[in-house]
């Protein structure tokens, strides 16, 4: 049934806030941004009558990040304390070729951190962090 994984979607409070942490800072590539309303499949494909939002697709390879800014209905921000143990969706993992140096570059621009790098097996690094809206992140090395 399943043939793979094709993308995550973050639903996001301000697309270019967004844009500028996972475009500029982490490298992504942006192919588009979209704007849906009412007029759009969104709303149906969604069961949010009357929805609109703003979508941009980054890719990193083969893989799809879908950010949505909601602008109706306006989307609520992640409960604070959230914890990895809670349920639900927990991370979103970036593949890093130096998760230390990557580490250090991230911190230099206020990026909130959940851990420093740990080596988790042999030759294996990585950390926990923080996106613009809260979503937690994980960088590996491996």
């Amino acid at each position: 049934m399943i043939a793979g994984v094709e993308h995550v979607a973050i639903s996001v409070s301000n697309l270019e806030n967004s844009l500028a942490f996972y475009r500029d800072l982490l490298g992504l590539s942006l192919a588009r941004v979209l704007e849906c309303g009412p007029e759009t499949p969104l709303p149906e494909a969604t069961a949010q009558p009357g929805c609109r939002a703003r979508i941009a697709h980054l890719y990193t390879g083969s893989f799809l990040l879908e950010l949505f800014e909601y602008r109706e209905p306006e989307g609520r921000p992640i409960e604070p304390g959230r914890r990895q143990a809670d349920h639900g969706l927990v991370h979103l993992g970036f593949r890093s070729t130096d998760a230390r140096a990557d580490f250090k570059r991230l911190r230099q621009h206020g990026v909130e951190f959940l851990s420093d790098p740990v080596e988790f097996r042999p030759g294996v690094w990585l950390f926990y962090f923080r996106g613009p809206d809260g979503e937690v992140l994980e960088l590996r090395e491996s």
